[in-house]
């Protein structure tokens, strides 16, 4: 686990963000957006059962 938090913050200091609360927010973010994409598929999977 630590090994990818590590890798997770090696690719937002690559890409410029450095400080850490930015970091913080932005990975929420992708958080965020992530578990609406899911809940999105599992809607459209149920719609086409039905």
């Amino acid at each position: 686990m630590k090994n990818k938090v590590h890798k997770i913050w090696e690719t937002f200091w690559t890409g410029g963000v450095t400080n850490p609360l930015t970091v913080i927010e932005q990975f929420t973010y992708l958080i965020f957006i992530k578990s609406l994409d899911d809940k999105q598929i599992q809607s459209e999977a149920e719609a086409n059962l039905l």
